[in-house]
């Protein structure tokens, strides 16, 4: 396997073609150009570019160094998982955070569109739920009949077959 040797050059000037032309020289290939502009007043929001990059239900530690969990987010997450094990409707579990006052990272209320978008979220942090005592206890008072013993259990015949079909005992 090859290895390869980086540096990062800050190019300032138009006329920065001689640099360029300088580092091939030295068998350095160019992988990347960077651009940037400062924002006017009016589209910088202090803080939006990092909202995104924290995955729900995290955040930023107080000394700064790693995230940590953040305790509203995780009620959130766990309701929505307990929602999604109960079959209930994304606008059912949008109406049931709503109702105990939960609101997005944005301040709006939730919505169905809202919900299904923390799916992929839920499936990072299932293992991790699914094996915390806090989901176990949560987990045993939701009714669901994908919760109960053998409801992932195909059947052989589907329910019915014998008014669809016909059937004919073996004398």
């Amino acid at each position: 396997m090859a290895y390869f040797e980086t540096i990062r050059d800050v190019i300032s000037e138009l006329s920065s073609s001689e640099v360029i032309r300088r580092r091939e020289g030295a068998g350095w290939q160019m992988v990347a150009i960077e651009w940037r502009r400062e924002l006017p007043d009016e589209e910088a929001s202090i803080g939006s570019e990092f909202d995104e990059d924290i995955p729900y239900g995290l955040r930023i530690s107080g000394d700064c160094m790693r995230l940590e969990t953040d305790p509203v987010e995780h009620q959130v997450l766990m309701l929505i998982m307990e929602g999604v094990a109960a079959d209930s409707s994304y606008a059912e579990i949008a109406v049931r955070l709503n109702a105990k006052g939960f609101l997005t990272r944005s301040g709006q209320p939730w919505t169905r569109v809202a919900v299904f978008g923390m799916i992929p979220r839920l499936i990072d942090v299932g293992p991790r739920f699914f094996a915390s005592a806090e989901w176990v206890e949560r987990s045993q008072r939701i009714e669901s009949p994908r919760l109960t013993a053998g409801a992932d259990r195909p059947r052989t015949r589907p329910h019915g077959w014998r008014r669809l079909f016909g059937h004919r005992s073996r004398a």
